[in-house]
């Protein structure tokens, strides 16, 4: 018997995409991070509580979540974490890997161009692109900025399937624009204005500020909490979209927790992107 329910056999992660909500879409994100560290700590067997416990989630949740998967642990031995993971990196379409172009050369866009971590999740950035004569031609992290002049060649090219923007606001809805025309579909922007696009492109945007905004009330709503009456004893602290959940050191001891210990739950774009498109083509504020 398996851990979880099963979906119908047989069917491919692309078949079970339409079916998955988007917010088990990005724990599943966490999910996939969650078992790479396993897998580099050479654990082969993860049970639900422990993958759960790193995740932040609960394990009903996370059984819930993996039962859009179909059929992948074993009642009383666990997941297998090479086959689970190959099973969520296929659903979320990172099988063949994806080759990102990032348009913007500054102190974001070359940190992210030299971050090695994109590549070992299946994201090769394979160009990085501007228009300021002083950046254009200098090395980053292997690669040379290019002209964005020529960004419609150097993209039919390089044939990326995701481009990121990393430009201040007023230069940002010009690099939409020239990725569009170039035909990526797919982009991810770090400016903070609203941009625009046609309904066929999928534009997430990722509002730094936002996110301080967030951590900001956190921080004084748990200062309040703090000095307010003293509260019954409560469980593990519930994962949030918009926080890093902590959860109290457990006494476990082997390799599995070992590794566990380092996996932290940690948002990603996708779970803690500060503006959700509502639609494709638009980005919202919050």
């Amino acid at each position: 018997m398996t851990e979880q329910h099963e979906a119908p056999g047989g069917v491919s992660g692309r078949a079970l995409q339409k079916d998955i909500p988007q917010a088990t879409v990005a724990r599943l994100a966490t999910y996939l991070r969650v078992l790479a560290t396993l897998a580099d700590e050479g654990v082969a067997i993860v049970s639900s509580e422990e993958l759960a416990v790193a995740a932040g989630v609960n394990s009903a949740k996370l059984r819930k979540d993996l039962s859009f998967l179909g059929p992948n642990g074993v009642r009383g031995v666990g997941y297998d974490v090479a086959r689970l993971r190959t099973r969520i990196e296929d659903v979320l379409g990172l099988s063949q890997g994806h080759r990102v172009v990032l348009v913007g050369a500054g102190n974001l866009g070359r940190a992210l161009v030299g971050y090695g971590g994109f590549q070992r999740r299946g994201f090769t950035v394979v160009g990085i692109f501007d228009n300021h004569p002083e950046v254009i031609g200098l090395p980053v992290a292997g690669l040379v900025v290019c002209d964005v002049a020529g960004l419609a060649e150097a993209v039919a090219a390089l044939e990326p399937t995701i481009a990121v923007i990393t430009v201040p606001d007023d230069a940002a809805q010009d690099a939409c624009d020239r990725l569009v025309a170039a035909g990526l579909q797919s982009i991810l922007s770090f400016a903070p204005c609203e941009l625009v696009a046609p309904a066929s492109v999928e534009l997430r945007r990722v509002d730094l500020a936002v996110e301080l905004q967030m951590l900001s009330f956190e921080r004084v709503r748990n200062a309040d909490n703090a000095s307010g009456p003293v509260a019954a004893p409560m469980g593990p602290p519930r994962p949030a979209s918009s926080r890093i959940s902590h959860r109290a050191p457990t006494a476990h001891t082997s390799a599995v927790h070992q590794a566990l210990k380092h996996s932290a739950a940690a948002h990603t774009a996708s779970s803690h992107t500060a503006t959700e498109p509502s639609s494709k083509g638009s980005v919202v504020s919050p």
